[in-house]
């Protein structure tokens, strides 16, 4: 198998400090202003080349950009096209804005959090279970597609929501105690080798996952957003 070109696009001025080393793992970090002629030129030309394109926007938003989903057709009519939002497709919430924690909050979450943590109010859980889960559903999505347009079976297009993710957890919920404290991290919690991304050389947590025959590893070190030029490699 041969790595994936990953092409992740950012509006100029965006970031999240705090996040994006996480994040930006096995990517090329690009700019683009989709309201400005030159740079609407360059993202057209880089969808009408892409195998797939993952999206997390509010239903709506790149349709008010001119690039909705029969644009997005049109300009490539092969594509793998992926998209999230925070409260689903349908519905009176489906619009709004959320990220994990909100969602958390809304579905009901917070009052496991609220137990484990023994609070008075209600309390996400220890890390972005929402983020994580659905992350891997995209993942299982995209590769889903891929294999279902190598069959002949054409374009695919794949919806995903937090607030859906959500739902599935709450209904999987096993009865049991949560711990006390977790437990210190140690060596034998990091992968192997150094990391040299463009805040200085790092180590990773290993992969929580594992594909069998199948290493997860990436060619390309964690880097800042736009810090390339919007292009394909190839």
């Amino acid at each position: 198998f041969r790595s994936a070109d990953v092409l992740r696009i950012d509006p100029p001025g965006w970031d999240e400090p705090g996040v994006i080393p996480e994040v930006t793992l096995g990517k090329r970090c690009a700019r683009l202003n989709l309201e400005l002629r030159d740079d609407r030129r360059a993202f057209e030309g880089l969808l009408s080349r892409a195998d797939m394109l993952i999206h997390g926007y509010r239903p709506g938003a790149l349709d008010n950009l001119g690039y909705g989903e029969a644009a997005r057709r049109s300009i490539n009519p092969g594509l793998i096209d992926v998209s999230l939002d925070a409260y689903g497709w349908s519905g009176p919430w489906s619009g709004r804005r959320g990220f994990d924690s909100l969602v958390q909050m809304s579905a009901g979450i917070a009052h496991a959090g609220m137990d484990w943590k023994r609070a008075d109010r209600p309390t996400t859980l220890p890390v972005q279970a929402l983020d994580h889960a659905t992350g891997y559903l995209i993942a299982a999505a995209a590769i889903r597609a891929l294999i279902a347009r190598s069959n002949g079976e054409g374009a695919v297009t794949a919806r995903l929501s937090l607030a859906r993710t959500a739902k599935l957890l709450v209904e999987a919920r096993r009865p049991g105690k949560a711990p006390d404290a977790w437990s210190k991290n140690t060596d034998a919690d990091l992968a192997e080798g150094i990391e040299h991304t463009d805040w200085g050389p790092a180590r990773r947590y290993t992969p929580p996952a594992a594909i069998e025959s199948v290493p997860m590893s990436w060619d390309r070190p964690a880097s800042r957003l736009g810090s390339v030029e919007a292009r394909w490699e190839g």
